[in-house]
């Protein structure tokens, strides 16, 4: 699918030097899409965005700055694709966080009621759906409860699921929700959850996995339903976008087979994992220090990953590439940087 809007259209995209962001940029500039991106001042991970965007520095919590970004100067229509978020693996309350993920959201929505766009398409997060009881597929929801969820981001990611909802119900804002699961690929300059877990487990750092699963889907597949979901996304419609549930076992074989790096074989219970996760948390809290096995990312790990993704693939034409696949070539992508060494 390709975006129908006509050449009058011109595309907003917050968070455009994310993995996400800049590569649905890159998909909609190769179509001769005019874009226009959000960028931090400073953000290193620009350089990973095409020459082709008309980049803005500015910041979601910041009005003004978003007011810039909004003003096109000419009567082309906006379409708005809000990415920007702050993605954490501590469960506790973070100020920084609320205020982008939460704050951000309320002034995007805000500025486009206030600019009359055609669409907006904001990227949340399956962390906003209540999880359902173990085996059985979680599917979306048409209402958002922030304490019926675990983890902060979670929280932060149904209440601003909420805002884009109420303004639908109550401003006539044309907008869709797309619920992605974990997010993986090359080109992840800002080296995400899954290009961090790969560079840890080259590097052997990783003495053992806690049983549990993955679900990733390819940042590649991700942009195209985004893009999808532009023009055809229902108005105040959620799309769940995830993929096949990956063990820990099976992601530490294929890490080592399409590395060379030394399987990991021992595989902790879950329990003793939660019990990892909960000291982490405490080391943490004492010596403000910042760490990837917090109690939250365990929860990640060992809860149900199973997630019904026929409505996107329906109303989207979503389709994911084999994990294996992505795993492969964020792998060769990794040895491109220069920062892991592949032997097999």
């Amino acid at each position: 699918m390709t975006p129908t809007g006509n050449d009058d259209t011109i595309y907003l995209i917050t968070g455009v030097a994310g993995n996400l962001g800049s590569s649905v940029a890159t998909k909609l500039v190769a179509e001769g899409r005019r874009v226009r991106g959000l960028v931090l001042a400073g953000d290193p991970a620009v350089l990973s965005v095409s020459p082709r965007v008309d980049l803005q520095v500015g910041d979601v919590t910041d009005r003004d700055s978003l007011e810039r970004f909004f003003d096109v100067g000419d009567s082309r229509e906006i379409v708005v694709i809000h990415c920007a978020a702050i993605v954490t693996v501590n469960a506790g309350f973070s100020q920084k966080v609320h205020d982008v993920n939460v704050d951000g959201t309320r002034n995007v929505v805000d500025a486009c009621v206030a600019h009359h766009v055609r669409k907006l398409v904001y990227v949340s997060s399956t962390g906003a759906i209540p999880e359902a009881p173990d085996g059985t597929p979680i599917a979306e929801v048409d209402s958002f409860d922030p304490e019926a969820v675990v983890g902060y981001y979670g929280w932060t990611k149904a209440k601003a699921s909420g805002l884009v909802l109420d303004a639908v119900r109550e401003r006539d804002l044309d907008a869709s929700i797309v619920f992605p699961t974990g997010i993986c690929g090359p080109d992840d300059y800002a080296f995400g959850p899954v290009s961090s877990f790969i560079l840890d487990y080259c590097e052997g750092k990783l003495r053992a996995g806690v049983e549990g699963s993955f679900n990733a889907v390819d940042v590649r597949d991700l942009a195209d339903a985004v893009i999808a979901a532009c023009d055809w996304g229902g108005k105040g419609e959620g799309y769940i976008l995830g993929n096949e549930r990956v063990t820990m076992r099976e992601m530490f074989h294929l890490l080592s087979e399409l590395t060379g790096t030394p399987e990991v074989t021992r595989i902790v219970p879950a329990w003793a994992g939660r019990a990892l996760g909960r000291m982490s948390d405490w080391m943490q809290r004492i010596f403000h220090r910042s760490a990837r096995m917090t109690s939250f990312a365990v929860y990640n790990l060992t809860r149900n990953n199973i997630f019904d993704s026929s409505k996107a693939r329906r109303d989207l034409g979503f389709r994911t590439r084999p994990f294996a696949e992505t795993l492969s070539d964020t792998i060769r992508w990794l040895q491109r940087e220069g920062r892991i060494a592949v032997t097999a």
